[in-house]
């Protein structure tokens, strides 16, 4: 069985012709000690048996949780067309080949991913997966009912981990934490046991996200995860990987991957294939990598990429992130972080309360 984690070497390589300006080197050091300051926990980190040699296993965190380093992406299995038996096909599939990280949202297609899910679940496969889902709910009253709702379409009485969702401006957290805020809501229903862990996610920029870490301290909350996009390009612009990314690694936060193919944008871009994506992100000093399937084609590239996943050496971490450079700036292969197309929040701000 592979390691818990595989961490890209930060040694020079002799064979590299690649130039690296000061603030290159810089920000190459920042994730390089990063991944250094991983590598206790991730050593201590021994996953149980995998059900089937297609995956690899990480540790979530300190939560003493295993999961598999590809998680299936809730949104794509919502999507209305695609027939939902298929969908319900796609997802047994994925758990009997070993993916065990199943991603949702309260939000994801009106409900009907949440739904799927949960009748895929039902066929006794529920105690095989590490279960998450996400609210939108800012107010205590409407995270509170978010849950309830998740929890009931799911046909779960307990989910694992339950996320703030699309913490993407800047008064997110100040809401979340204050006096009759969400946290409240998702602290009560940890204590009665309808979630475990409890984390974030934010797609727009890593300032927000360094934001509710601040907060989170000054209200002496230790949150057990937190998701946000990382990818070939984003190590380029507005980065997650150089900023927040090894905040989470040395708090013992477990972070989770998002957006490898920039929602396929950054694959339009024609300087990247997808396996080359996803053994980027796998590179990083993630718990899970998250991506959409929503059909054959993908789930067997999603394995085939853990098939495939080795550590890169130094100079193939640069020539990567060298091929990608010119059109990663700007943002405009990642219009998550450009644009408002994919806030859900911000086209239906009744969703925060």
């Amino acid at each position: 069985m592979r390691a818990d984690f595989c961490t890209a070497s930060a040694r020079h390589s002799p064979h590299s012709e690649l130039f690296m300006d000061r603030r290159d080197f810089l920000r190459t050091a920042t994730v390089a000690a990063g991944l250094a300051a991983a590598e206790p926990l991730l050593a201590n980190a021994a996953a149980p048996e995998p059900p089937t040699s297609e995956m690899i296993y990480r540790a979530l965190g300190r939560t003493g949780e295993h999961v598999s380093a590809i998680g299936l992406g809730g949104y794509h299995i919502g999507k209305h067309d695609l027939d939902e038996a298929e969908a319900i096909r796609l997802m047994h599939q994925a758990i009997d080949r070993g993916i065990n990280f199943l991603d949702n949202c309260w939000d994801y297609n009106g409900g009907v991913s949440e739904e799927r899910m949960g009748k895929a679940l039902a066929e006794g496969r529920r105690q095989k997966v590490f279960l998450m889902s996400k609210i939108d709910g800012r107010t205590k009253a409407e995270a509170a009912r978010q849950i309830d709702d998740s929890l009931r379409r799911l046909g779960t009485d307990r989910i694992d981990l339950m996320q703030f969702h699309e913490v993407i401006r800047l008064e997110d957290p100040d809401r979340i934490f204050a006096e009759g805020g969400a946290l409240e809501a998702i602290l009560e229903a940890q204590k009665a046991g309808k979630i475990r862990y409890i984390g974030f996610t934010g797609h727009k920029d890593p300032y927000v996200l360094l934001r509710i870490l601040e907060a989170a301290r000054a209200h002496n909350f230790h949150f057990d995860a937190a998701q946000m996009p990382l990818n070939v390009m984003d190590a380029h612009f507005r980065s997650f990987e150089q900023d927040v990314l090894p905040v989470l690694v040395r708090e013992g936060i477990a972070p989770l991957g998002m957006k490898a193919f920039g929602d396929h944008y950054i694959l339009t871009s024609n300087t990247v294939q997808p396996i080359e994506c996803l053994h980027y992100c796998l590179n990083l000093p993630i718990s899970v990598q998250i991506t959409g399937i929503d059909n054959q084609a993908t789930l067997d590239q999603a394995f085939e990429a853990v098939r495939t996943f080795k550590p890169f050496t130094a100079g193939e971490r640069a020539s990567l992130l060298a091929r990608t450079k010119d059109a990663a700036m700007a943002g405009r292969f990642e219009l998550y972080k450009t644009t408002s197309n994919f806030d859900g929040t911000a086209h239906n701000p009744k969703w925060l309360g």
